[in-house]
């Protein structure tokens, strides 16, 4: 099983995907989570963040989440997901997929900013920032869209309403 987390920075994917994969090992230890931003480090080329970039980031990340799918290991992975071609890849290749939006207006996003990335994008030091200068195309295939702006309740509220929804 894969669960893809969707969202901009600062939406909450990894505090979110970390509880899912916590909760997820008590009856599956073959669970393991996965973070767009760790992977870059991972992988150690040194991707930048422009477009094509971002596209072989996608095609790596899909690709290991199949090789771990064709091993009976269950996936959490939190990531941006620009592309829904990368989406509709994985829905067709992997054995169970489901795809959370964790949604949050950007100015709520703006002002959590933990990476400081919006603000410096706004600046102009740095560019390539989805959200600002990259356009975040709203899912088209989510299974559920998450408000995860603080104003339905916070992580924990989040990850009962992505429990409940991959175990029905």
């Amino acid at each position: 099983m894969i669960i893809w987390l969707i969202g901009l920075s600062g939406s909450g994917k990894t505090t979110i995907g970390k509880m899912l994969c916590e909760e997820l090992k008590r009856d599956n230890p073959a669970t393991v989570f996965l973070d767009g931003d760790i992977l870059r480090d991972v992988w150690g080329d040194n991707l930048g963040h422009d477009i094509k970039s971002r596209g072989i980031n996608a095609h790596r990340l899909s690709h290991l989440c199949k090789m771990l799918d064709n091993q009976d290991i269950n996936v959490v992975a939190a990531v941006l997901s620009i592309f829904p071609e990368w989406q509709r890849w994985n829905r067709e290749k992997f054995s169970r997929y489901f795809e959370f939006y964790l949604e949050s207006p950007l100015e709520e996003l703006k002002r959590r900013d933990t990476k400081g990335l919006y603000i410096q994008a706004e600046k102009g030091l740095i560019k390539n920032v989805v959200g600002i200068d990259i356009p975040f195309p709203t899912p088209p295939f989510c299974d559920l869209k998450i408000d995860t702006s603080g104003y339905s309740g916070g992580p924990e509220d989040s990850l009962k309403q992505i429990s409940y929804f991959i175990r029905k």
